[in-house]
């Protein structure tokens, strides 16, 4: 029987990943108080019907005993319980938004602002966040990219490195974006917008492809972008980071940029063991300001 607690900041993603869980066809419990933790493992093996796989989570409402999970967690490992732990994370201010959002409080809030009970929060769970086996930053997830890491986890049976790499294309007239961890300049590459032809058309169409892909210098920058990448990865996991931001600009973030990011982002889905998304943030600007 595996036993999956997904614990993390309120706000960072617990319920809809538990309910991807329970879609997998795991026994979901939520808001479990921690000393009957035990006793249930004990019911579920004990009863007439078996749960295979049982997902419990376990956040800041558990306040009074969540110092006793740890604990816990390692004497049920001791008996030999498949037990994993998933951390849900997300930036202070993103979890902020999410709450002004839904207009709901802060459960540590009381009367302060939201702001006050999340860092209360995250002061009195950095200790699950270190002990946790597996640890998902949601700062910039959409659910389905949500889904995707828990199923690198538990559906495809993959390690995951607790990394997220997103690979971000940009406009440099429209600013370098602020959360990019790294940036690449492909202003250098032939520029199709002076092609009457082709000015209306985006990276992610063909004809665009082609004609940054037809030169050799998109190709040899590639190459060295991918093995540079290659290359930090494992390195920046190894120092803790679970976030990676890697931003590819151009003029407008229309047309040279959108095509680095899109290639690289296929190169990058071969044999990895972290999550990966791709996304362009710039790529219809020109059109909604009627360039």
């Amino acid at each position: 029987m595996r036993y999956v607690i997904i614990t993390g900041m309120s706000g960072a993603g617990k319920t809809t990943a538990l309910k991807f869980l329970e879609d997998m066809g795991y026994f979901c419990v939520d808001n479990l108080p921690i000393p009957l933790l035990e006793k249930f493992t004990e019911l579920a093996e004990s009863g007439k019907k078996i749960y295979p796989m049982i997902a419990l989570g376990i956040d800041i409402r558990n306040v009074s005993s969540l110092q006793e999970l740890g604990s816990i967690i390692s004497r049920m490992k001791s008996e030999g319980k498949d037990i994993v732990t998933v951390f849900m994370d997300a930036d202070d201010d993103v979890l902020v938004k999410r709450y002004k959002e839904t207009r709901r409080n802060h459960p540590l809030a009381g009367k302060d602002r939201i702001e006050v009970g999340i860092q209360k929060e995250r002061a009195q769970i950095t200790f699950l966040k270190e002990k946790s086996d597996y640890i998902i930053d949601t700062s910039q997830l959409l659910t389905r990219e949500l889904n995707e890491a828990l199923g690198n986890i538990f559906l495809m049976q993959q390690e995951y490195d607790n990394l997220f790499l997103s690979i971000l294309s940009f406009g440099f007239k429209y600013g370098i974006p602020a959360d990019a961890d790294l940036v690449f300049d492909v202003r250098f590459l032939p520029n199709p917008y002076y092609i009457t032809e082709l000015r209306p058309k985006t990276g992610n169409d063909p004809e665009i492809r082609h004609f940054v892909m037809d030169h050799p210098e998109a190709e040899e920058f590639l190459k060295k972008l991918e093995d540079m990448i290659r290359f930090l990865i494992p390195n920046y996991i190894k120092e803790g980071k679970n976030r990676l931001v890697l931003a590819i600009g151009c003029t407008g973030g229309k047309h040279r940029s959108v095509t680095i990011a899109n290639e690289i982002f296929t190169r990058m889905q071969n044999n990895r063991t972290y999550g990966l998304r791709v996304e362009h943030r710039d790529l219809d600007k020109d059109a909604r300001q009627g360039k």
